[in-house]
């Protein structure tokens, strides 16, 4: 399963956050444990310390009884998170996500070229994708033109900006290479990738004009279309916004690629 080591890792972190948290609260917990009775249909509570049986809280100390229920639930709590977190240990102890793959990149070459692989790789799926042709959306006459590092003409000089991102860091992409939405029509999203982790393609939308009411209306009603047809940002759609007091941040566009296109 593509991805899968990286899943373990997010919930390595998160297992050792909640240890971490429940650790320093359990420092200021009072001793002792609590233990709770009903008598006659009346609830109380004793504190016990060297004893089963512990003496009893008056009504009035409600302090007490639930610092006592809150130590005892959060030693519960980092019992089973380092229970789950052994278990992870074990689980990334010499895996790897790419390891069926890497049996046939590893190969010699002269052997490679004997062997079909049991599974297209990733990289062959990735270099398919990009050789397909496509036809883009058409320039207007009289436009501005703006080429990329690439040498790609480009809409924007915050379209370009972000070609060039991609194209210095290796990034394979199609510039608006057209895509149907049911509800809507033929859409060419500023940039198409092909995620490695997920086989699929994820498209980066940049709208950059936000302070303008027309194109602001447009764009809503095209990325709510994307969602209508299954593709959630955050997901399989990049959004990056810009408006002419807010310019596009290049810190921006690297978290997304390192969270999305790595």
């Amino acid at each position: 399963m593509q991805g899968l080591k990286e899943l373990l890792l997010q919930e390595k972190k998160h297992l050792e956050n909640i240890i971490t948290k429940a650790s320093a609260d359990r420092e200021t917990s009072p001793d002792g444990r609590l233990r709770i009775s009903v008598d006659g249909g009346k609830l109380r509570y004793y504190h016990c310390l060297d004893d089963r049986y512990g003496v009893y809280i008056p009504r009035e100390n409600d302090k007490l009884p639930r610092g006592l229920a809150q130590k005892a639930y959060e030693e519960s709590v980092i019992k089973a998170a380092e229970k789950r977190l052994k278990s992870i240990d074990r689980c990334l102890r010499g895996y790897s996500d790419d390891e069926i793959e890497l049996l046939y990149e590893s190969l010699h070459p002269e052997r490679k070229a004997l062997v079909t692989p049991v599974e297209p790789t990733v990289k062959m799926l990735e270099e398919q994708w990009y050789s397909e042709s496509y036809k883009g959306k058409m320039f207007q006459e009289g436009t501005a033109v703006i080429l990329s590092e690439k040498g790609e003409r480009v809409r924007s000089k915050s379209e370009k900006i972000l070609a060039d991102y991609f194209y210095r860091n290796g990034i394979l992409y199609q510039y608006e290479k057209p895509l149907y939405l049911d509800g809507y029509g033929i859409v060419y999203p500023d940039f198409t990738f092909f995620s490695k982790m997920r086989r699929t393609e994820i498209y980066w939308e940049h709208e950059g004009m936000m302070d303008r009411q027309e194109y602001a209306r447009a764009a809503v009603k095209k990325l709510n279309c994307y969602q209508m047809n299954g593709i959630i940002p955050g997901d399989r759609l990049i959004l990056t916004f810009e408006t002419e007091q807010d310019v596009l941040n290049p810190r921006i566009i690297g978290k997304l690629v390192d969270k999305y296109l790595k």
